[in-house]
């Protein structure tokens, strides 16, 4: 979930500035010199391989502002980005790029890599760069005028649904879930995974994590296990071999290599190389002052800082790269989006399938209860107060929902209603997208590019430099702009809410940061060890609602290790395989189940059977696709596993680090069946087939 600190300045891109997403749409610029006005016919291009091509049948303004020698050094598309950004720097705020090179001879291989980075920048941005820094005035002169961007808006509360696993909601679970399993085999699944774990004190990327120590079973794994899972019991539903469920993986520069390697040595955890893609985004150029003059790296003057652009970036990747063509054509229903590091919320998607279908939503937000005044985006239907066409559901950052909702109404504010919780459902960022609105919408004049923010922190109240550079930034969840340009009132955009047990536990905080949270009471502190104390604690909850006796964890009875409230067991893993609905964990759990706080359990098979087990201590039952695997009766007792407290006097490797401990596993008793048949583990303990 993505908060904001200041207010977030919007831009919706209008006719004339979108235009560019049409590779063969020209225009005619005029370019003011100090000598003479010409006209400049140029091209805006999307896609990697094209930028802004700038063609003069005069002598350009560059020419007078970098020597013919000079611009002979550059290539032709390093010839052409230079000559765009001069030609387009109409208040000169860019001179300090390309003004005051030497002379040709000194320093050429810096003139060809800046020339080259420029180039760069100007294919990797729709419209090129020259749009990039238009767009970047235009936001950053309305932060600077504090301009409020819900001026002419209300906010109400949306349609949506509220379910719960495990208690009372707005429409029956199980009701959504037999619709979702319906939905499963048009899905498709984006990862978004563009960001290393740098904030958690880790170097690598987030999606190499473990989820648990129980498993040690990474990021990645558990979402392509998820995958899997459903691909599964699609099949099973519809006797159709031939369902496959493929999945999309947003990187960036930082993450691609990385995330490549990782699927590599993993030989893609086991799913079909031709149902894996990646696609990566690039950085954008950074900003230094309110003029959004480029920002050069210090000590450097011939290399432009970048930074990640944000998330919003899969859209418009997914419509270039040809994916959502090719998903429309093979029939696909649905798409979605998952974040890298929160590994409950897959629990969410079959039932948020099952609403999206049952209420025809085009986008599905889901959501968790959220606190009124709470650091997190709230979704919110935004009334226009004088034309409905500009009414539009959409994620509203936590410190705009207050003073919008200050301004209507009874004026008061972001408050809780009569349960407790704000009315306004907590934005999760991850959401579900119906695949023929999605292919409409992309290929708009936009083709993807969704609404951008600038969040510039200023040195003083000029409101002019900055205290560091910032850049434009985008999120995924603001693609409903382009539904209601493309779409109208057509557009149907709603959300659906879950407890937060069964979907949201980020882990996005160092231990440090967590450990300090925590001591102020908090006790969702959003670190490693609170991420995989809560997966414990969800499928507690699991096997309680199956009819299994044990003590579910509740807030009052976590307990502090290396800092962090976790929970002090039992530790139990419910692999996908075993189960990703609610009726294939009753199914598969009977009659008389006791596990004890102390115990650790992990059960994974797709055939796999629950009865009348006593376990205290650490249990392991792995059972591959065709074995069909029942416990009945089993009584295990032995020392099992537990959580050790890092020594504060040694070093441990960041993996380590993170969590503040580690698991001493001494003793457990362990079935890995692999082999085609039916078995059982009875009381003696013997696999017998």
């Amino acid at each position: 979930m993505k908060f904001q600190c200041t207010t977030l300045f919007w831009l919706l891109l209008n006719a004339t500035a979108s235009s560019f997403a049409t590779p063969s749409n020209y225009q005619s610029k005029s370019v003011t010199t100090s000598t003479s006005t010409v006209s400049l016919p140029f091209v805006f291009r999307g896609g990697s391989n094209s930028g802004s091509q700038l063609s003069a049948a005069v002598e350009s303004p560059s020419q007078s502002m970098v020597s013919t020698e000079n611009l002979d050094l550059l290539s032709e598309r390093g010839r052409a980005a230079v000559q765009s950004l001069i030609d387009s720097d109409v208040d000169s705020s860019q001179s300090h790029v390309y003004g005051d090179w030497p002379e040709a001879g000194t320093q050429d291989e810096d003139k060809k890599r800046l020339a080259e980075q420029l180039a760069d920048l100007d294919a990797s941005y729709p419209g090129g760069l020259s749009t990039y820094l238009s767009k970047a005035r235009t936001l950053l002169k309305e932060s600077a005028d504090g301009m409020n961007p819900f001026e002419e808006y209300e906010a109400i509360v949306p349609e949506g649904e509220s379910l719960s696993f495990d208690g009372e909601g707005t429409m029956s679970f199980s009701e959504a879930e037999q619709l979702g399993i319906e939905a499963m085999p048009g899905a498709v699944f984006v990862l978004v995974a563009g960001g290393l774990g740098e904030r958690l004190g880790y170097s690598g990327i987030k999606l190499s994590l473990e989820t648990n120590l129980c498993t040690n079973k990474c990021y990645l794994e558990v979402y392509v296990k998820y995958i899997q899972a459903m691909q599964y019991l699609a099949r099973q539903k519809t006797g159709r071999d031939d369902i496959r469920l493929p999945l999309v993986i947003m990187t960036s520069g930082d993450t691609d290599p990385l995330t490549r390697q990782l699927l590599k040595d993993n030989n893609n955890f086991g799913m079909d190389d031709d149902m894996v893609s990646i696609v990566m985004q690039d950085k954008v150029a950074a900003l230094k002052d309110g003029a959004a003059g480029l920002a050069l790296k210090d000590g450097d003057r011939w290399n432009v800082q970048t930074k990640p652009h944000g998330h919003g970036d899969v859209h418009h990747l997914l419509y270039r790269e040809g994916l959502v063509d090719k998903w429309e054509k093979e029939g696909r229903s649905h798409v979605v989006f998952l974040q890298d590091t929160n590994a409950l919320v897959i629990n969410s998607v079959v039932p948020t399938l099952g609403v999206s279908k049952a209420k025809g939503f085009h986008m599905n937000s889901i959501c968790i209860p959220r606190l009124a005044g709470e650091a997190a985006g709230a979704i919110a239907r935004l009334e226009h107060k004088t034309d409905p066409s500009k009414s539009l559901v959409i994620n509203v950052e936590y410190n705009q929902l207050d003073p919008l909702l200050r301004s209507q109404g009874d004026c008061t504010g972001d408050v809780a209603d009569e349960t407790g919780y704000s009315p306004f459902p907590g934005n999760a960022n991850n959401i579900i997208i119906e695949m023929g609105a999605y292919a409409k919408t992309l290929r708009g004049e936009d083709q993807g590019v969704v609404l951008e923010f600038v969040n510039p922190k200023y040195k003083d109240e000029t409101r002019t430099d900055f205290k560091k550079p910032t850049r434009l930034e985008c999120m995924m969840q603001d693609i409903p702009k382009l539904f209601q340009k493309e779409m109208k009132d057509t557009a149907n955009i709603g959300f659906t809410t879950f407890d937060r047990w069964f979907t949201f536990s980020p882990a996005k905080n160092a231990l440090d940061a967590g450990v300090e949270a925590a001591d102020k009471g908090n006790i969702a502190p959003g670190t490693m060890s609170s991420a995989e104390s809560d997966k414990y604690i969800q499928n507690q909850r699991k096997l309680k609602f199956a009819g299994v006796d044990l003590d579910v964890t509740e807030p009052e009875d976590l307990v502090k290790v290396a800092g962090i409230p976790v929970t002090a067991g039992p530790r139990i893993i419910l692999a996908p395989a075993f189960g990703i609905t609610q009726e294939e964990i009753v199914d598969k759990v009977k009659e008389n189940n006791k596990i004890s706080k102390s115990s650790s359990l992990v059960l994974d098979g797709h055939h796999l059977t629950i009865k009348n087990l006593d376990l205290d201590g650490a249990l392991v039952i792995r059972a591959g696709n065709d074995s069909h695997v029942t416990v009945d009766g089993l009584t295990v007792k032995n020392k099992g596993w537990e959580l050790v407290e890092n020594d504060p006097s040694e070093e441990y490797e960041e993996t380590v680090a993170i969590r503040g401990y580690t698991m001493a596993k001494p003793e457990a008793q362990e079935y890995i069946i692999n082999e085609p048949g039916n078995f059982v583990i009875g009381a003696d303990g013997e696999l017998k087939k």
